[in-house]
């Protein structure tokens, strides 16, 4: 299993579709900043006003806050939406397509007969590969303010590694969700799809209306997409550890559990 998944990562760092997720990625995260900071300056704002732009007290408001922020306030700002979620997604499912869209996949099958040690093997280079995106966007989030002369309180060192660790787990399992549509699929439009939907909050935001209408528990709160916008806000009840343990644990299985069902049901 070891050596497959020595395989994986060579190939996974040779890809060109990896290369480009972190061209992506960096390139959207610089945006941000820059958009980020020019909303900050009081003086922007003011000449925006200045040539007919509507600036109400709300966007003033907004720029004090953005100010006086912490780096990680601002980095949960960023990325608590789920757009590491999406990135996540969209590179695990253009990775692991490429063994079918290549003919790999039979060439591993022969060679690995237990899909099983597919399956580990893949799930481990999906930890790898959402723990390099995760890291990217934090560092990125984290310094690129002050290219653009915005300049957040630092926050603690172990507060950041803290705030990586949890964030990885969540994206980690997201990867695994991937993962089993790929396998299942054998395609990359269900991947790419679902992706956008669930990391982007959308599923989360459908689910959370119907258990409003219904009575039901508010379930959408242990979705992973729910987990990661509320992993730097204040929780009753369970702490920010055991939620995103116990929600990355739980969907790190169900979703392990049916890549390894759809490669023992289906030939390759």
């Amino acid at each position: 299993m070891f050596n497959m998944l020595r395989m994986d990562l060579q190939r996974l760092f040779k890809s060109r579709s990896f290369k480009i997720i972190l061209l992506v990625t960096a390139a959207l995260i610089l945006m941000v900043s820059l958009m980020t900071a020019v909303v900050s300056d009081p003086e922007t704002l003011d000449d925006m006003g200045a040539h007919g732009a509507e600036i109400e007290e709300i966007d003033r408001q907004m720029s004090e806050e953005i100010r006086n922020m912490t780096q990680l306030d601002l980095a949960h700002e960023t990325l608590g939406g789920g757009f590491l979620l999406i990135i996540v997604g969209i590179g695990v499912t253009l990775f692991v397509h490429g063994d079918f869209s290549s003919g790999f996949i039979k060439n591993t099958c022969c060679v690995q007969p237990r899909r099983i040690r597919y399956v580990l093997s893949k799930a481990l280079a999906v930890g790898v590969y959402s723990g390099i995106i995760t890291l990217l966007g934090i560092v990125l989030i984290l310094l690129a303010p002050n290219l653009f002369s915005l300049h957040p309180a630092p926050s603690p060192i172990p507060a950041i590694l803290q705030y990586l660790f949890w964030m990885w787990l969540p994206h980690w399992a997201f990867g695994l969700m991937a993962l089993a549509l790929v396998l299942l699929t054998r395609s990359t439009t269900l991947g790419i799809i679902l992706s956008l939907v669930a990391g982007g909050g959308l599923t989360a935001v459908l689910l959370g209306t119907l258990s409003n209408l219904l009575h039901w528990p508010h379930l959408e709160q242990y979705l992973l997409a729910a987990v990661v916008k509320g992993l730097y806000m204040p929780r009753s009840g369970m702490t920010h550890v055991e939620m995103v343990l116990a929600c990355a644990a739980v969907w790190a299985a169900v979703y392990g559990i049916g890549s390894l069902l759809s490669m023992e049901k289906r030939d390759i």
